[in-house]
């Protein structure tokens, strides 16, 4: 969910895409420092697969050219800031590019949010954030707590020396909190998400895919993607009309899909809308949970911590919304979390008139890069940056960084991630249910390497055990 991680990165692969056989002008439009193109075809393109990811080519960027530089993608003239100040000047740019997603079109549609600047797109965050209201998420709670509460049960055999996939199930979990507050009762059948969830990650996979690899149209790589989208959209159309014949009409209880239903007529964009918060909410809330409690495995002592925390606060009552705002330490973890992991390195806006910034002039239609992941780890304000320390986020220490030091949802143009009160509570409810009942332990000899994709995550799956509190 939430700047949409995913649609920041989404950017940065279809712009790669709708370049790579341009190439680059040799006169810099403007006076911000960075890099030449280091050949007429791909600009620099070849210094990002050197660097490993885009993450990994804007961190050596910010380090040899400061807080705002540039680079070229193809002819593509390209801006990138990454400090508090920056990120404050550009705090009101609200409009993505859409033809930079132009690749994944395929996906989530022409008509989806995605692509609606302006006023369109205005008009649409605000009618589609009331189902992600602080009143709203209060009543997913029982959801979630019912949610969490199958995944443990589900654990409860496998105590021992059973090596349990934690990705997995982890990205399990988010699937079912994110159809089942999405849709609502049409995905309460189990069968229905497992169903949707093996047609959607073969879509995902090959949008991931064809960010350096085309498939040819007849292929059957084409034909697959093609049958398993027609999958996912017929099941996104039978839960909408499940909720036209039940819909809750309770203005204080509407889910996503009662809003889509009563604003629009148009299937197609109700197809494309649902599909676009699915998106951005699975992967996240999935890998955050992933990497929080293989953080947690490797630091016991937190672990510790966090588990009295539980016990004092919650005991063994249901984890409603009152107790997870209660949960203070755990709340400084989760956030630890993301700035350790990187979860959602970047996001990226565009503005349609020449601009300034940083005392720079800024030509219209320049994408400018958010380097979200590179100021999570800029030393100036996170010292020792690859250390998982969660009392970074003491009361005290917060107060010593400037706001926008921690964006991990983003931060610009009232667009940030809607559904960030919603992952925040999903994860942890997640935590508290499990963690109560459960001591979680690595698998030795594993290290989680990060892979800096669509949502980072672990390179591979992280296997742990369980023991019994």
């Amino acid at each position: 969910m939430l700047d949409f991680a995913i649609f920041a990165v989404t950017f940065v692969g279809a712009l790669i895409v709708a370049v790579i056989y341009l190439y680059p002008s040799s006169r810099r439009p403007t006076t911000i420092p960075g890099l030449e193109p280091t050949s007429k075809e791909d600009g620099n393109l070849t210094d990002m697969a050197r660097a490993g990811s885009i993450h990994e080519f804007l961190l050596e960027l910010h380090k040899d050219y400061g807080p705002i530089a540039s680079f070229w993608m193809g002819e593509q003239f390209v801006v990138s800031i990454a400090s508090p100040d920056l990120f404050k000047q550009h705090h009101n740019v609200f409009d993505r590019p859409p033809e930079l997603f132009k690749l994944f079109e395929p996906f989530w549609g022409l008509k989806s949010l995605q692509y609606a600047n302006g006023a369109e797109g205005r008009r649409r965050r605000t009618l589609y954030d009331k189902a992600f209201s602080h009143e709203q998420t209060v009543q997913y709670c029982k959801q979630l707590d019912k949610t969490a509460g199958e995944l443990s049960k589900k654990w409860s055999t496998m105590i021992g020396e059973e090596h349990i996939p934690l990705g997995q199930y982890m990205a399990a979990f988010a699937l079912k909190v994110i159809l089942r507050t999405t849709f609502g009762g049409f995905f309460l059948d189990d069968k229905e998400i497992v169903a949707f969830g093996r047609h959607f990650d073969v879509c995902w996979s090959e949008m991931e895919r064809r960010l350096t690899d085309t498939p040819d149209p007849n292929s059957h790589r084409q034909k697959a993607f093609d049958e398993a989208l027609k999958s996912v959209k017929k099941s996104v159309t039978q839960a909408l009309n499940e909720r036209r014949k039940h819909s809750d009409t309770s203005k204080d209880k509407q889910l996503l899909v009662d809003i889509l239903l009563e604003n629009t007529k148009d299937d197609e964009l109700l197809i494309a809308d649902s599909l676009i918060y699915v998106i951005g909410g699975y992967h996240t809330v999935g890998n955050v949970l992933t990497w929080c409690f293989y953080f947690l495995a490797i630091h016991p002592d937190i672990q510790k911590e966090v588990y009295n925390e539980i016990r004092d606060v919650v005991g063994n009552s249901d984890v409603d919304a009152k107790k997870c705002e209660q949960l203070k330490y755990l709340k400084q973890v989760l956030d630890e979390t993301m700035r350790c992991a990187v979860v959602s390195p970047w996001a990226a806006r565009f503005q349609d008139f020449d601009s300034e910034l940083g005392g720079h002039k800024i030509p219209k239609g320049t994408p400018v890069i958010h380097a979200l992941g590179v100021m999570l780890h800029d030393e100036k304000h996170w010292p020792s940056p690859k250390v998982f320390d969660p009392d970074r986020f003491s009361p005290d220490n917060v107060k010593e960084r400037p706001p926008l030091a921690f964006s991990p949802f983003g931060f610009a143009g009232k667009r940030l991630c809607p559904g960030q009160k919603l992952a925040y509570s999903a994860v942890t409810v997640c935590v508290v249910t499990l963690l109560r009942k459960y001591s979680i332990k690595l698998v030795e000899g594993q290290v989680a390497r990060a892979v800096y994709g669509l949502v980072t995550h672990p390179e591979e799956e992280v296997w742990i055990t369980l023991d019994s509190r």
